[in-house]
């Protein structure tokens, strides 16, 4: 399998209280466990099953995700910008690798 490839948008500056947009992609070949291999074998799933991100170091976001989930996840959602700092990221797969992203927001 190819290593995952995250893409992640954050606004680099925001005022103190605004509610700005977090906007995250991730390429992986999401294998939901139903299909069979040219032998009749069943292909063990592996999808992106949880996904979490921090900002100032606490957890302001998180979802776990079922087999039904695209193969390549977009996950959109606000959080309030408070002070400057990081926001990370962190997608976990069923093999137990968490692939990891990362910018910085500049609150004034």
């Amino acid at each position: 399998m190819a290593a995952a490839n995250a893409k992640i948008k954050v606004p680099e500056t925001a005022r103190k209280g605004e509610a700005v947009e977090i906007k995250t992609a991730i390429t992986h070949e999401m294998e939901s466990g139903q299909r069979k291999d040219e032998a009749g074998k069943v292909v063990p799933r592996r999808i992106i099953n949880r996904f979490v991100c921090r900002y100032g170091g606490s957890e302001v976001f998180a979802m776990d995700l079922q087999p039904a989930i695209s193969a390549n996840p977009y996950i959109s959602f606000f959080i309030l910008a408070s002070e400057s700092g990081k926001v990370e990221m962190a997608w976990h797969d069923d093999n137990g690798e968490v692939y990891t992203a990362a910018a910085s927001i500049t609150v004034s």
